[in-house]
């Protein structure tokens, strides 16, 4: 059975995971931030319409949130160590196919399902397990762990450029699978944790002998720890759903300007190296986002679904004014604009999570929030390219994006509402009970 982390290290060998789980985020989602500079090249070389060639961003994304609860599973049945391993070889393997380049549905298959699996496989452990490690610093590791995406996304964007231009695209994809085999190292790095490795745990803190009961052991062990991963109870209440519906539509807005970004810049006529640099700068004013605000967060000045649904807001903003855009300079400002409060939504969406469900259930809401939301980064690239075909400019994209994310911001302040209602509905409800036996000997008699 599952240990609780009630003494997790907060330390020593965990500060080598978090160091471990800040490479995988690098190898796995700057990965997929970057890829809109392979956009032009694929959509060129097969000669389809931006709406068809997003489909390969759009199936990566629904199958790495569709993974997650797999992955989940997976960590219960074996380690994370074994899951993320997994997902290093399953990158691999989908950027290492994905090089022969046979039509549009070879690439739906490989960069898009095989790619998206294993960036699935291995980011859901990898978060999970820093979880594990930490307590009192958790924020702080999660915040070190998940920078890894913007650090990585910082170098690659002028490193895929280069690669493009040096060996093709099919180059550049089969190069990357390379680096992506790296993962596998991370993997090896993480060690279970006695307090939460799950079925080993059952094995290595129980002592029945073995025989029939042992089996049975195991087999009682086994039901509840599948309960807390899977628990589909949680669509029932409303605050998770409210939650799981800005999901949803946030989904569908954020993977959109990474996306279409290199294509806007190109029809602006800024130069091929100047562009690679705005991922760059994504990249490093997204880092900052994410560390300023998780240090804003923790001293607990302002409740955290206040701070993103302001974020939320400032970055419906910032995507409605970046169209406007007509050189590299004011490109670059709006970029970092969106960046900046891109990053403070990421270091916080997953904290109010937790204050939304509670932290006993809160993998269980992790897994089926990412699920849930897959619907959302399956459907916005291909409604954003649908778009961009109909209107033949790039910037209808972005304004879709912003325009949605306005929308996302509505469920973020009904849900503060509901919450607020039920916070005072709790102190109206306790207050006859004190008020009814204001002195001790009447509670001894209750009692009595």
């Amino acid at each position: 059975m599952q240990a609780k982390d009630s003494n997790p290290p907060d330390g020593g060998y965990g500060w080598v995971v978090v160091v471990s789980a800040f490479m995988v985020m690098g190898l796995t989602v700057a990965v997929l931030k970057t890829f809109g500079l392979f956009f032009v090249e694929i959509q060129q070389h097969f000669d389809e319409l931006a709406s068809t060639t997003s489909w390969i961003t759009s199936v990566t994304i629904a199958v790495f949130h569709l993974g997650a609860p797999v992955a989940s599973s997976l960590c219960v049945q074996y380690t994370h160590r074994t899951v993320v391993i997994t997902g290093g070889l399953l990158a691999f393997s989908g950027m290492a196919l994905g090089f022969f380049g046979l039509n549009m549905v070879w690439m739906y298959a490989t960069t898009g399902f095989l790619q998206g699996l294993g960036i699935s496989f291995s980011w859901t452990p990898a978060i999970s397990i820093v979880s594990h490690y930490f307590s009192k610093k958790r924020a702080l590791a999660n915040a070190i762990a998940s920078a890894g995406e913007c650090a990585f996304a910082f170098m690659f964007g002028p490193f895929f450029q280069w690669m493009i231009s040096q060996y093709g695209w099919k180059g550049a994809l089969l190069i990357i699978g390379g680096i992506q085999l790296n993962i596998c190292v991370c993997g090896v790095l993480m060690r279970p944790l006695a307090s939460s490795c799950f079925l080993e745990a059952s094995h290595c803190e129980t002592e029945t002998p073995p025989g029939n009961g042992a089996s049975r052991r195991d087999k009682e062990d086994k039901s509840p720890i599948m309960h807390k991963t899977f628990n589909w109870m949680l669509v029932r209440q409303p605050e998770f759903v409210l939650y799981a519906i800005f999901g949803i539509l946030a989904a569908m807005s954020f993977f959109v300007p990474p996306l279409f970004l290199v294509p806007l810049s190109y029809s602006l006529g800024i130069d091929e190296s100047w562009t690679a640099s705005l991922l760059s700068i994504l990249a490093m004013v997204d880092f900052g986002g994410r560390l300023l605000c998780g240090w804003y967060a923790n001293l607990h000045v302002t409740k955290t679904i206040h701070l993103l649904a302001m974020a939320i807001t400032l970055i419906s903003t910032s995507l409605m004014l970046l169209p406007l855009a007509n050189n590299y300079l004011s490109l670059a400002i709006f970029t970092g604009f969106y960046g900046f409060f891109f990053g403070t939504t990421v270091a916080i969406h997953i904290t109010v999570l937790a204050d939304v469900v509670g932290m006993p259930e809160f993998d269980s809401a992790l897994g089926l929030f990412m699920l849930i939301r897959s619907t959302g980064g399956f459907v916005g690239p291909p409604l954003a390219g649908l778009i961009v075909d109909m209107a033949g400019d790039y910037r209808a994209g972005f304004y879709m994006a912003g325009a949605i994310l306005v929308l996302s911001a509505g469920f973020l302040i009904i849900l503060d509402r509901l919450q607020q209602r039920k916070i005072r509905g709790s102190k109206i409800t306790t207050k006859p009970e004190k008020s009814a036996l204001p002195y001790p000997s009447l509670h001894i008699l209750k009692h009595q």
